[in-house]
C-alpha cells in the first residue's frame, strides 16, 4: 500500500516537472524568436531602401514590386536569377497611405475574419 502511493507520488511529481520544463522551453523559444524578430526589424531599416508594394504573378515565382530608392520610386520585376527595372515612377502618381508602420492584426482578429469567410458559404475559408 505504502509503495503504490509513493510511486503515484513519484509520478504525479515526474509530470509537473516535465509539465514546467515544457512550459520553461516555450516561453524562452517565444522570448528568442521575440528577440529575433526585433534585432532583423532594426537591423534590415535603412533610410534609403524601401520596398512599398508587392504583388506575386500568378503560376509562377515572379514579382512586381515598387520600390524607393533615396527620393526616387521604381518597379522593378523579381524572378528567380534577375532583378530587372520596369520604370520609374512619379511620386505623385502613388497611392501611398501614408503610414509608416504596416498594419498588424493579432490572432483574435484573423481567426474571426476567417470564421466570417466560413460562415458565408465557402467550405475552404477562401473567396472565390
Amino acid at each position: 500500500m505504502l509503495l503504490t502511493v509513493s510511486a503515484r507520488t513519484d509520478s504525479y511529481i515526474q509530470f509537473i516537472t516535465v509539465l514546467i520544463i515544457f512550459v520553461f522551453v516555450l516561453l524562452v523559444t517565444y522570448w528568442v524568436t521575440k528577440w529575433t524578430a526585433g534585432y532583423q526589424k532594426t537591423k534590415n531599416t535603412n533610410a534609403n531602401l524601401e520596398t512599398l508594394d508587392m504583388i506575386r504573378l500568378p503560376g509562377s515565382n515572379k514579382y512586381i514590386q515598387i520600390v524607393r530608392v533615396g527620393r526616387k520610386y521604381l518597379a522593378v520585376a523579381i524572378c528567380k536569377d534577375t532583378v530587372t527595372m520596369l520604370t520609374e515612377i512619379p511620386e505623385q502618381d502613388l497611392a501611398l497611405s501614408g503610414t509608416d508602420a504596416p498594419q498588424t492584426l493579432n490572432f483574435k482578429e484573423i481567426l474571426g475574419k476567417l470564421q466570417q469567410k466560413d460562415s458565408s458559404g465557402n467550405e475552404d475559408g477562401r473567396d472565390e
